[in-house]
């Protein structure tokens, strides 16, 4: 139950009210923005709300339960504002968005209205349109375990516990050439074999997309040049000399976590589990039928 604070309560018994919106939103990356509907900037919670932004939010939609409450924010794209790069660059992915309605006479007087995350962003020319998801909506993920013969872990996460840091499974370099925002040339790296990061990460380490990640979906020799292909382009143009950090890529079977990682312990499949033609055979007279191992 929502207990509205006995000051304000009494600011909107009184009639004439002087009430604005105001949000701080709060990127993964550590920046924190503050927005308000108001026509002059707001402070409190050592954050400025800024005024003139463009900004403004549909009502709130709020039930009791595990639904999902949810709203909508509205905007300009400007310098102001939130960046059309950023976007597209998906730094406002999943950010986390508090909202209050504030009394802008006395901020102490405010009430937190909605608390959650940046879902869906959609744009059309300047302008933005962005999903407000509640708490809630982390309930809607699947979860449980995948029962098939590859690894169901990701490189790196707790379930692997493999370091991709070490070193032989990552380097550091610069872009030599730029083929589009969906191939990038090196020069050499010849210390790892031919498709060493095909199924990898680039991450972006400088210039303007650092920040930015993307899987490996070819990695070969081209002459005396080292050319990476990305299954899904940037979404800006790296500039060459930009530095990147390439990871080793794994295929998720067993004799790459046992071979290339040496991390079988920590293997998170079932390469000895039936396949479909099993689950579909029959009696034959031939071959060997005592009830025994298929393999």
């Amino acid at each position: 139950m929502r207990v509205i604070p006995e000051k304000l309560a009494a600011h909107l018994a009184g009639g004439a009210t002087s009430l604005c919106r105001c949000w701080r939103l709060s990127r993964r990356d550590g920046v924190v923005m503050g927005f308000t509907d108001h026509d002059r900037d707001i402070n409190f919670d050592g954050v400025s709300f800024r005024a003139g932004t463009g900004l403004d939010a549909a009502a709130i939609y709020q039930t009791t339960g595990l639904s999902v409450d949810n709203s909508q924010a509205v905007g300009a794209l400007s310098d102001f504002g939130l960046d059309d790069v950023d976007i597209r660059a998906g730094r406002y992915d999943r950010a986390e968005v508090l909202a209050w309605l504030v009394n802008w006479r006395d901020v102490s007087q405010r009430l937190l209205q909605f608390r959650g995350s940046i879902g869906e962003i959609r744009r059309n020319g300047g302008v933005f349109e962005a999903e407000l998801r509640g708490l809630s909506e982390a309930l809607n993920q699947p979860e449980g375990r995948a029962y098939h013969k590859n690894c169901s872990a990701v490189l790196g996460d707790s379930a692997c516990k493999f370091d991709v840091l070490q070193p032989g499974y990552f380097t550091d370099a610069a872009v030599l050439q730029v083929a589009g925002r969906g191939k990038l040339v090196f020069a050499g790296l010849v210390d790892f074999a031919e498709g060493w990061f095909e199924k990898g990460l680039v991450r972006v380490l400088g210039g303007v997309g650092a920040g930015l990640s993307s899987v490996i979906q070819a990695d070969r020799f081209l002459g005396g040049e080292r050319l990476v292909d990305l299954w899904q382009e940037l979404p800006v143009d790296l500039a060459v000399g930009d530095m990147v950090r390439l990871e080793a890529g794994c295929d998720k079977r067993v004799e790459t976590c046992r071979l290339k990682f040496h991390n079988f312990r920590n293997y998170r499949g079932f390469p000895q589990i039936p396949g479909a033609d099993w689950a579909m055979s029959y009696p034959t007279k031939s071959g060997v039928n005592n009830g025994g191992k298929l393999l």
